[in-house]
């Protein structure tokens, strides 16, 4: 009872409910493999091409009517009216597709009145290939499950018209089911087909941009990691300077080693809490650098590793050269790096150049290679490594700009501003 209750429901939603819901057929894609080919314009073009076909078929309906083949029973203003008849639930199809379905139910029992013991029994040609489109157009529209119920209530229309009502033979009905069983397999089996590849798109596209996500905050993640030893320098600076102060003056006033007491409890509580978000962020195999973080003046060094892994790379230097803030640096030296990193990997057999700028403004890095040459592959890689750069521009609210040259190698330029010190400006 409870299966028959929730066939009835299926039944229902899909064939009842809402049956003639306007629902206009939209326009063919014109991504195809063999539409994208054409010329724009006619591209343009084809996206009617299902409405058109739509429409070839029902004139074919109306002139099977007027076939002399189903002359002598009515005449030629008769058969127009039931070609005309049989074409309407067809070009229902292209608004109202279930209501479409029910309308070709209702032209095949009009039609078997008007019409008995057509070419095909029960179905004469034109009510044949109508009822037949109609079935194929609406299934490519709505789904299988929708295709299973409409081969149901079309083969039950048949036998009810047969047996109790005495239109035709029982044997008419299995033209129709076993044609109708075929095409609405085949076109099932590629509506399933087309959703799946739909949903893997959806779900690669969904992908794409989680891991674009992901990438990004495990670079904002490095980012800090790298930074905070920067920082904790500064804040330990900070404190210490703090707590040695009230000693460098004879005699200070009790304010003013309130004062210094005080910037030293918000440093050490500042580092402290700069400590515990490090915690926070860092990953569970994180291990603290043993050294310093590099500096634009351990460049040389960078650049001879590079030569050793195969790079042919040269330095070049403008502007005079002056301590930057320590962040400043390290990003410049981690831009490099990855820079270097990546001609290595997308550009082998090319040559490098870098070029570091001294401005009064900031610092401006540039890292252009050559196209790659020789018979090596290049290494294919996570393709991140320009996120991490930008992410370090905008930290530093830099500018960036990258990618290939005319030559056809790759080019990377940053500019870091620095504000200047009292004693620059000086």
């Amino acid at each position: 009872m409870l299966m028959a209750s929730g066939l009835f429901a299926a039944l229902r939603r899909d064939l009842i409910t809402d049956a003639f819901a306007y629902r206009p057929l939209p326009p063919m894609r014109t991504d195809g493999p063999v539409v994208r080919r054409l010329p724009a314009r006619l591209r343009e073009e084809t996206t009617r091409l299902p409405h058109l076909a739509v429409g070839l078929v029902a004139i074919v309906v109306v002139l099977l009517a007027l076939a002399p083949a189903n002359g002598g029973l009515l005449p030629p203003a008769g058969n127009l009216v039931v070609g005309l008849i049989a074409a309407a639930p067809v070009m229902m199809t292209l608004v109202r597709p279930i209501g479409a379905f029910w309308a070709a139910i209702a032209m095949t029992a009009a039609l078997s009145v008007m019409q008995p013991g057509g070419a095909m029994g029960l179905w004469s040609p034109s009510s044949f290939v109508a009822q037949l489109t109609v079935l194929v157009v609406v299934a490519m529209r709505v789904g299988p499950r929708v295709a299973g119920w409409m081969w149901l209530v079309t083969c039950g229309t048949g036998v009810v018209l047969t047996v109790f009502l005495g239109r035709g033979e029982l044997a008419d009905v299995f033209p129709m089911a076993m044609t109708s069983a075929l095409a609405l397999l085949v076109v099932s089996v590629r509506y399933i087909r087309v959703a799946a590849e739909e949903e893997v798109t959806a779900q690669q596209v969904v992908t794409a941009v989680e891991r674009d996500r992901r990438t990004l905050l495990e670079e904002r993640t490095t980012i800090a990691r790298e930074l905070h030893d920067v920082v904790a320098h500064h804040m330990s600076v900070v404190a210490i300077q703090a707590e040695a102060a009230p000693y460098r003056v004879l005699n200070p006033p009790p304010e003013l080693v309130t004062a210094f007491a005080t910037i030293r409890e918000n440093a050490v509580s500042a580092l402290t809490e700069l400590r515990r978000v490090l915690g926070v962020v860092r990953s569970a195999d994180y291990e603290a650098p043993d050294a310093p973080q590099p500096t634009l003046a351990e460049l040389d060094g960078l650049l001879a590793n590079v030569r050793e892994a195969g790079l042919r790379v040269e330095k070049t230097v403008t502007g005079t050269v002056r301590e930057l803030p320590q962040g400043v640096e390290l990003s410049a030296y981690r831009i490099v790096q990855e820079a270097l990193s990546n001609t290595l990997r997308h550009a082998p057999g090319a040559a490098a150049v870098v070029e570091v700028s001294y401005v009064l403004s900031g610092l401006g890095v540039r890292v252009v290679n050559d196209a790659p040459t020789g018979d090596i592959r290049p290494v294919p890689g996570a393709g991140h490594g320009i996120t991490g750069i930008r992410e370090r521009v905008a930290m530093l609210e830099g500018e960036m700009t990258a990618g290939k040259t005319e030559a056809g190698g790759y080019e990377v330029a940053v500019f870091i501003p620095v504000r200047r010190s009292a004693e620059d400006a000086a």
